[in-house]
């Protein structure tokens, strides 16, 4: 890997990314990507509790920092940018994602403005997008905030209830039902992603979740559906990696909708 990608804090088998801003790194789905997280430096802060989740369990990545302030990330990104202008690399990419929700920070649509701006300046042919769990929005601020992004990118891991409150894990209300009426909002622009996965009694790659998946999804209408697998080591122990060729054919029935996806093996 070039020599120019973050080297992020590992702790036990997850990672904490540096706040408020980290990388470049080499992202599976966007490329080069600059990530800018508003969550705290030193732990986790979601609004789901996803037994996959790279930064780890809630519990055990209780963060004690404070959130970065809008100024701070504004300094932090332009202070980036610049040298990138300067040295390089070109980012493909300014990502929201880091360590946990980011549309939780309380100026989180300010924080995008802002981003607009430093990305027209300096990169102008960079895309903005954003990693969430789409837990908030429900609130129509947040929902506007995402549609000025390139690529809002919402998660919706299955339709399933009960799967959700098992793996996903939500630390507060959640109504699948609603979500999937939220989304329909952000359509055409919106981007679904889902992790498919088996192992320690959950498993979401049978026609049992993905056929009420795929209704969901059509209903949504997507600008495109990401799809991936486990790709790091995973907090809870025992997960494994849906198959490629379990991933290849749930994405050609989302093609067959007409509707663009992409596959991370």
């Amino acid at each position: 890997m070039c020599n120019y990608f973050v080297i992020l804090q590992r702790i036990m088998s997850t990672v904490i990314y540096p706040s408020p801003i980290f990388g470049p790194v080499h992202s599976r789905r966007l490329g080069v990507s600059l990530g800018i997280n508003l969550l705290p430096k030193d732990g986790k802060w979601c609004s789901f509790d996803c037994i996959y989740c790279e930064c780890g369990l809630n519990a055990e990545r209780r963060a004690k920092a404070p959130l970065p302030t809008r100024e701070e990330v504004y300094e932090a990104l332009k202070s980036q940018l610049q040298k990138m202008q300067a040295e390089g690399p070109k980012p493909d990419v300014l990502t929201f994602a880091g360590n946990g929700e980011p549309t939780l920070h309380p100026h989180f649509p300010e924080i995008v403005d802002d981003v607009i701006s430093l990305r027209n300046k300096y990169f102008p042919e960079a895309k903005i997008s954003v990693l969430s769990n789409s837990t908030q929005i429900h609130r129509q601020t947040i929902r506007e905030a995402l549609l000025k992004t390139d690529n809002p990118i919402m998660k919706l891991d299955t339709v399933s209830a009960e799967y959700i409150k098992r793996v996903d894990r939500p630390q507060g209300n959640y109504d699948v039902k609603e979500i999937v009426e939220h989304l329909k909002e952000m359509a055409p622009k919106v981007i679904i992603q889902t992790m498919f996965m088996s192992g320690e009694g959950v498993d979401n790659t049978g026609n049992e979740f993905v056929d009420p998946w795929l209704k969901a999804v059509k209903t949504i209408s997507p600008r495109q559906v990401m799809i991936y697998t486990i790709d790091r080591e995973t907090p809870v122990q025992g997960l494994e990696k849906a198959r490629p060729e379990i991933l290849d054919g749930i994405a050609e029935e989302v093609r067959q909708m007409g509707i663009s996806c992409s596959v991370s093996y």
